[in-house]
């Protein structure tokens, strides 16, 4: 009682939803045409900000050049959590990951960037294909002009799908383990909880 549970595979669409209901129960108008405006309203807003986001991401990490179907796609990642860690910064704090560990081994750290940047993307439409998120990833990053054999090794490769073709992708796949193992950054069951106190 008192409350509405609203659950979607797209995330996007959720918050659409979710943004619209409290704008509509706070309003306390609903009829057809209202709702329709509302809605509209709301995911005019919601795909602004997702556009906000991909491109306030790419200066964050200092990456241009690139197409904007894969900015909107890491954009929309901002809506995505994985074990309740957000996977644009998650997506983020790889990416700088990925360039301190190439830059202590000696490889190009902005290709590293990039590799870490950009090797969740296919998180951000999992949700509509068929297959696991390293593959449409590798493939809607190809076909969004992404060239660069590292980046998509990296991408389809990060988690042991495909072999690894440069020494790009187990940097990504070290960086990955490191942000998602960081404390904090995953929400935790109650038994690891109580393992930790005691």
């Amino acid at each position: 009682p008192g409350v509405i549970i609203v659950s979607s595979f797209d995330k996007v669409r959720q918050a659409v939803a979710v943004e619209s209901l409290e704008r509509l129960i706070a309003d306390g108008r609903m009829h057809p045409t209202r709702i329709e405006e509302v809605v509209e309203k709301v995911r005019s807003e919601v795909e602004q900000k997702i556009q906000k986001a991909g491109k306030d991401a790419a200066i964050e990490v200092k990456l241009g050049g690139m197409h904007p179907k894969i900015i909107e796609a890491m954009g929309k990642m901002h809506y995505r959590t994985s074990y309740g860690q957000n996977v644009l910064r998650h997506s983020i704090a790889v990416a700088f990951l990925c360039q301190i560990l190439a830059d202590q081994l000696g490889f190009a750290g902005t290709l590293a960037r990039r590799c870490g940047y950009l090797h969740d993307i296919g998180k951000a439409m999992d949700h509509e294909m068929e297959g696991g998120h390293p593959k449409i990833g590798m493939d809607f990053a190809r076909q969004h002009g992404e060239k660069d054999e590292a980046v998509l090794n990296a991408i389809g490769g990060h988690h042991g799908d495909i072999p690894a073709t440069t020494f790009y992708t187990p940097i990504v796949m070290a960086a990955d383990a490191v942000s998602s193992a960081r404390p904090g950054a995953r929400r935790e069951s109650m038994e690891r909880y109580v393992q930790r106190l005691n």
